[in-house]
């Protein structure tokens, strides 16, 4: 695992994205509930999903679910710049809030359907999604720019499969199977 992945997710306080009372809990390694009957997800996903990834200061990313804002920090760090869409926008007035108070300036917002993407941005280097759609959305594959790289939990409610999607340089997509997760559903046209 990469070095200064593994020095930011041991400094980077989750109980910063956390409100009471859970904040108690942050250190512990499960999912947590944030507002609008979202979740956070447990360190350790976020640790992995980020490290599958790969990603490099010179990428752009999609997020799509920004949530409390923990994943997006990750994102931030280690690349050029993040667009993050979120559907309820109390949870991305307070993800705002937290990430530009700890210093993160290179982050894009954007109220709305996420499943839909940004389209004004395309190509992505890299998406990331965390709520899961039932069918993967091709507005997503076709807003990941050539040799990119897209991780989705997909799946119905309950349990889904995190998929790796990729696309080569000529624009061939492949997908793979990581792992089983558990992730809110995607609110929007593929829910």
């Amino acid at each position: 695992m990469d070095e200064a992945l593994l020095h930011f997710f041991a400094s980077l306080d989750r109980s910063l994205f956390v409100d009471m009372p859970y904040k108690a809990f942050a250190k512990l390694d499960r999912p947590l509930p944030i507002a609008m009957g979202q979740t956070i997800s447990q360190p350790s996903l976020v640790l992995y999903m980020t490290e599958q990834l790969a990603l490099k200061k010179t990428h752009k990313v999609l997020e799509i679910g920004t949530g409390s804002g923990y994943q997006t920090a990750f994102l931030a760090k280690f690349s050029h710049e993040v667009f993050t869409v979120e559907l309820h926008a109390e949870l991305q007035s307070q993800a705002r809030e937290r990430l530009a108070a700890l210093g993160y300036h290179t982050i894009q917002y954007k109220l709305g359907d996420g499943s839909l993407g940004w389209t004004e941005h395309a190509p992505y280097d890299r998406i990331m999604v965390t709520a899961a759609p039932k069918t993967i959305p091709p507005e997503l594959v076709a807003q990941l720019g050539p040799e990119g790289i897209m991780l989705i939990p997909v799946g119905p409610s309950g349990w889904q499969e995190l998929v790796m999607i990729t696309k080569d340089k000529e624009g061939q997509v492949h997908r793979q199977k990581l792992l089983d997760v558990a992730f809110v559903e995607l609110v929007g046209k593929y829910s």
